[in-house]
């Protein structure tokens, strides 16, 4: 890798409730370069699962998928909390260790047989990531793979979901 991303990415101790110690991909938004070397090496991954379209979660989903799809000219699906979209949605519920919640797209946003890849900033646990493909394949979508900033494999996010391919720029053990 041509960037060392890794040094960009803040850490805080102890985040409240998760028990991990939290990464901020902050510093590297604030870098254009940087930002723009991320959304590249991303969008080289998604380019390769021949996507049709990326699904992001709120809110960090928005942040890291959205330029990735405007990079390859792809359609971007906003994964959105409860009722914050208009017209009819499709829902699915998810857990993590500190609670439990939700997440919607429209009806009509995954056609049948599109092929979508998920972007967002960390795959921890994979509840967002689960949800994400419940909605995708409710739709008769077909989630062909998962990119993120960060992974942390400590916490068994990836084994959650056998089989899916999952891309990161940066993989922390010890979370």
């Amino acid at each position: 890798m041509a960037n060392d991303f890794e040094k960009h990415i803040a850490s805080v101790k102890d985040f409240p409730n998760k028990g991990i110690i939290f990464r901020d991909i902050t510093p590297i938004l604030q870098d254009g370069k940087l930002f723009q070397a991320a959304t590249h090496e991303l969008a080289e991954y998604v380019k390769s699962k021949n996507a049709d379209v990326i699904v992001g979660p709120e809110a960090r989903g928005f942040i890291v998928g959205c330029p990735v799809a405007t990079e390859l000219g792809i359609g971007f699906v906003p994964a959105r909390k409860p009722h914050k979209l208009p017209r009819e949605v499709e829902r699915a519920s998810y857990d993590l260790e500190y609670g439990s919640n939700s997440l919607e797209i429209h009806k009509d946003a995954i056609k049948p047989g599109q092929r979508v890849v998920v972007c967002d900033d960390l795959l921890a646990t994979a509840g967002t990531l689960r949800a994400c493909k419940q909605l995708i394949e409710n739709l008769g979508g077909e989630l062909v793979g998962s990119a993120f900033y960060i992974e942390l494999p400590d916490l068994k996010g990836k084994e959650k979901l056998p089989g899916l391919d999952v891309y990161s720029l940066v993989k922390y053990h010890g979370a």
